[in-house]
C-alpha cells in the first residue's frame, strides 16, 4: 500500500526544480515507490570539494531534498505543510566521480512530525552517506494570502 497522499510523477517533481539549487547541482528525481523516493546527484565540478571528492554538504542537499519532498507528498497539502527541523549525516565513503543515488524511506510518520532515513550510494551500490531528517508537520493558517 502506498504512503503517498499527493500523486505526482517524476516529471512533475523534476519540473519543480527549475531555477533552484537542485537544478544547479544536477539533482534529478529518478524513482518513486510505494514507500520511498529516490534521486541522483552527479559528482562533478559543481559538487566536489577542493580535494576532488564529493562535498559532504552536497550529500546533505541531496538527502534533505529527497526527505523533504517525500514528507510533503505524505500529507494533505491543503491543510498542512512540512518544514525541516534537523538533519544529521554520516559520511562513510569518498567518491570522486560518477553519480550517487539517494533513497528516502520513512522511519516515523506521525501527525506532527516525520523522520526520514536517506541512504546515498555510489554506482557500485557502496554506501556513501546515511542521513536522518526530522520534519515538522504544521497546520496551514486560515488566512488568505494577498494577491499579487
Amino acid at each position: 500500500m502506498s504512503i503517498w497522499q499527493t500523486q505526482v510523477t517524476l516529471d512533475d517533481l523534476n519540473r519543480r526544480t527549475a531555477g533552484s539549487l537542485l537544478r544547479h547541482l544536477g539533482i534529478l528525481y529518478t524513482d518513486i515507490g510505494a514507500d520511498y523516493l529516490a534521486g541522483t546527484l552527479p559528482v562533478d565540478a559543481r559538487t566536489v570539494q577542493p580535494a576532488g571528492i564529493l562535498h559532504g554538504g552536497a550529500s546533505v542537499v541531496l538527502a534533505e531534498t529527497l526527505g523533504s519532498t517525500a514528507a510533503s507528498l505524505v500529507i494533505d497539502n491543503d491543510a498542512f505543510y512540512c518544514v525541516g527541523q534537523a538533519i544529521s549525516a554520516n559520511h562513510i565513503r569518498a567518491v570522486s566521480g560518477g553519480l550517487v543515488t539517494g533513497r528516502a524511506e520513512p522511519v516515523h510518520l506521525g501527525r506532527r512530525s516525520q523522520v526520514w532515513e536517506i541512504r546515498i550510494v555510489e554506482e557500485r551500490r557502496k554506501l556513501v552517506c546515511v542521513a536522518r531528517l526530522t520534519m515538522a508537520v504544521l497546520e496551514k493558517a486560515g488566512e488568505t494570502l494577498p494577491s499579487s
